[in-house]
């Protein structure tokens, strides 16, 4: 794995002059190819308040065929829910986007930010313009740990269906709960050689058993065969690990880019500083709890004027991949 490389492109998306529904920003894109072959974005657009939204829009490619901008088409979602609003506001935030060959359709995950925190909600499409909500994710306890209530984010869908640790053809998830304790700015008080144990602060996976029955999706929000996938574990990734981009199916197994948070050097004042990340991680195609490798340094780091100033600082943080077979041919 030593020859990977990322390689910057450029911005191809930013704030529209005029557009209240983006003048907090544009981020956090899902990228999926269409039934038309045609790439499309679905970044959270961010207006006043914090309030979000999911946007569409086509990209546009050069002569050369790299991405240099993009053609808005429209909202995918907004905060229309109850799980999805919060006095003053609401949020649909930072979706990932899976075409699901087993199941035939497009299967999205988003962040629903209510009231009582950000939740992972999950809706389907078949042709990426109509979204049906299916609702909260709900999961079956793991041991004693409990998922339902808690914080979570950063999921993402695996595009084929596999086997649970049960055998039972399903669609797999990955996804971050943030228990009690295990956000950055919690854990980076602590000493640097903290227990990370009880597999709270873990990138988990979790399986919804598959039932092939179009008109009833609503089964496909239930989560159960919950497993501990990873853990912080490189100086890098030492305050917080997440699920990044969805896996993509290469020679060597799953591949997903995830994002790792850590504590920059204390500056004046003694002030603590976040830096995003972002590593690979190689699953196995049939037993994707398996990890066969993981990037020990980044891939991508904050290293650009543009990366390490903003209401943010210091953040790369994947979320959209789109698996190019024509890259290299003749």
């Amino acid at each position: 794995m030593s020859a990977f490389k990322l390689r910057r492109l450029g911005t191809i998306m930013v704030p529209e002059p005029g557009n209240d529904m983006e003048i907090g920003g544009v981020l956090n894109p899902a990228a999926v190819r269409g039934p038309d072959g045609a790439l499309y974005l679905f970044p959270r657009l961010v207006a006043k308040g914090n309030y979000s939204r999911v946007g569409i829009a086509r990209v546009k490619f050069d002569k050369k065929g790299d991405p240099c901008g993009v053609d808005r088409l429209g909202i995918a979602l907004e905060p229309e829910e109850d799980y999805e609003k919060r006095p003053g506001g609401g949020g649909c935030e930072d979706p990932r986007i899976t075409f699901v060959e087993t199941l035939g359709r497009y299967m999205m995950t988003y962040t629903a930010f209510s009231a009582d925190g950000p939740r992972i909600a999950l809706a389907q499409s078949t042709d990426l313009i109509r979204w049906e909500r299916l609702g909260l994710a709900k999961f079956l306890p793991y041991k004693k740990i409990r998922f339902n209530g808690i914080d979570n984010k950063d999921a993402c869908i695996f595009p084929m269906g596999v086997l649970s640790k049960h055998n039972h053809l399903s669609m797999a998830m990955l996804h971050r709960p943030l228990f009690p304790g295990t956000r950055p700015e919690d854990t980076m008080l602590k000493s640097i050689n903290r227990r990370i144990g009880d597999h709270h602060e873990c990138i988990w996976i979790s399986y919804c058993h598959i039932k092939m029955d179009p008109a009833k999706p609503r089964h496909l929000a239930r989560f159960e065969s919950n497993q501990p996938l990873a853990i912080p574990s490189a100086p890098w990734e030492s305050l917080k690990i997440g699920a990044g981009t969805p896996p993509v199916l290469t020679p060597l197994g799953w591949l997903i880019l995830y994002h790792g948070v850590s504590d920059m050097r204390p500056t004046k004042d003694d002030a603590h500083e976040l830096r995003y990340a972002a590593g690979l991680m190689i699953l196995d195609k049939e037993h994707p709890e398996r990890i066969l490798y993981r990037s020990p340094n980044t891939v991508l780091s904050p290293d650009r004027p543009e990366e390490q100033i903003g209401v943010i600082a210091n953040v790369v943080f994947p979320t959209g991949i789109d698996r190019r077979d024509d890259l290299g041919q003749p």
